[in-house]
């Protein structure tokens, strides 16, 4: 099967299974989809989704996160991984975002990747469910399933974004980007699927028999 082929059956596939996928994390205005981007390094949306709703009640805007001080904001959060780095990392951010900005989120890549805590993968996910602009962010799910599925050499999370870019319509981007999270967690699973156990993978390669060896970001 050629894969410009098996790009249509994940495309056609991933849109009967999710028609209109929801942004996993919690938030109520652009400011908390960025805290809650950032809490989400290394952290489950789910545990994530279960500590936020406090902190953004407390602390909507960047002037009144910043006016809880770190400490404050380092007890809302202290349950989930990297909590003291994180805590920082949004005190600053909040500070910079009402001083720099206005109060207001940028709504490009230089600026929001200047911001602490803000990688490419952060800035792509607020840069796409924030302002609806095309990207395609990578995490764990979409770089493993990118591989299983013969779609990246999957060198780095950087060569395997390119490669997704260059296969998917940029229309579809944002909407692929969620429905490939959600397949990766309910059946093409880290542990669960090897490349030749769920439905998609037997659909795309059904003569496959050997493991897919990944290469992790």
């Amino acid at each position: 099967m050629k894969k410009i082929e098996r790009v249509k059956i994940i495309i056609d596939r991933l849109e009967s299974l999710y028609p209109n996928p929801d942004v996993p994390l919690n938030h109520i205005n652009k400011f908390t989809l960025l805290v809650a981007v950032i809490l989400s390094a290394q952290s489950t949306d789910k545990k994530v989704n279960e500590i936020t709703p406090e902190l953004f009640r407390i602390g909507p805007t960047p002037k009144k996160m910043y006016e809880l001080g770190l400490n404050t904001i380092y007890e809302k959060i202290k349950q989930i991984g990297l909590s003291k780095q994180k805590s920082k990392n949004i005190y600053s951010t909040s500070e910079i975002i009402m001083n720099k900005f206005n109060s207001k989120v940028p709504n490009n890549f230089e600026d929001l990747e200047s911001l602490p805590g803000v990688g490419h993968k952060t800035a792509s996910v607020v840069m796409a469910q924030a302002f609806g602009k095309a990207t395609f962010p990578v995490d764990t799910h979409i770089h493993r399933l990118s591989q299983r599925w013969g779609l990246t050499s999957g060198i780095n999370v950087k060569q395997t974004e390119n490669d997704l870019k260059l296969l998917f319509p940029i229309e579809k981007w944002n909407k692929l980007h969620l429905q490939i999270i959600f397949y990766g967690r309910e059946y093409c699973t880290a542990r669960g699927c090897d490349g030749t156990k769920c439905f998609m993978c037997r659909e795309l390669y059904p003569k496959r028999i050997k493991p897919v060896k990944l290469i992790k970001p």
